[in-house]
């Protein structure tokens, strides 16, 4: 897929407009010096730790891009609660020559009102599979999600998807991904899981007090702890409860 071709090629964050008031996510160390963020064409993703404002970040860019904040297709339209920042506002989304056909923002921890409120339209529950999600588990209905409605004519934003899937369910879940992209589609994922940040050829932006930076998969310190972790399992335990009586 060529540079130019791609949904969304970068985010422009309007720096002037922000406002002075120290609340969030005006507060958010990472948007002191966030200027720009590039996207690669198929896989980028938000990587960093709790609190950095990568989901802040990513929540911007769908709303931005005509997503319901609480996640959905861009036909999905619902509100439970309104809390949201207004960082959507203040971006810019630089598109290049395509424009999806299909899309789909997933939040994990909205999935059970985007369930409920799809229960109430018979022909839209059709749309997504005819079952309702409640009767399935977490990660099974993430996995008919991306069966469903991921196609390779579309963009999709997901924040932790991993907090649905066992570390099998991830790879399944990353051969699903690898389908639509081989197609066409473009993903931004914002993720703590070392196993879906893997993917090849994937862009990694890590969000720091400093800004944001790519980094290559090994030198993330999701990689660098899971490696010295299961290198040596019970001295990684015995460090980390050392310090309690």
């Amino acid at each position: 897929m060529k540079l130019s071709s791609q949904f969304l090629r970068e985010v422009v964050f309007k720096r002037d407009q922000f406002p002075q008031e120290k609340t969030h996510p005006w507060n958010l160390p990472v948007l002191k010096s966030l200027k720009r963020l590039p996207l690669h064409p198929q896989m980028t993703f938000f990587v960093g730790d709790n609190g950095s404002g990568k989901s802040t970040v990513l929540e911007a860019i769908a709303v931005a891009a005509g997503f319901n904040p609480e996640g959905g297709t861009l036909n999905t339209r619902f509100t439970t609660r309104d809390s949201h920042s207004e960082l959507h506002a203040k971006l810019t989304l630089v598109r290049g020559t395509r424009r999806p056909r299909e899309g789909f923002f997933m939040r994990s921890e909205s999935l059970y009102t985007l369930s409920t409120w799809l229960e109430q339209d018979p022909i839209i529950l059709g749309w997504h599979g005819g079952q309702s999600f409640h009767t399935m588990s977490h990660g099974e209905a993430f996995l008919r999600l991306l069966e469903r409605k991921f196609n390779g004519d579309g963009l999709y934003l997901m924040d932790e998807p991993e907090a649905a899937l066992s570390p099998l369910r991830q790879l399944v879940f990353l051969n699903g991904l690898h389908r639509v992209m081989r197609a066409g589609a473009q993903c931004i994922v914002a993720t703590h899981s070392p196993i879906l940040m893997a993917y090849p050829n994937a862009q990694i932006l890590l969000f720091g007090d400093g800004g944001v930076e790519r980094v290559a998969y090994e030198e993330t310190e999701h990689y660098v702890v899971a490696r010295r972790f299961f290198a040596d399992p019970r001295m990684a335990i015995d460090e980390a409860l050392k310090d309690v009586e």
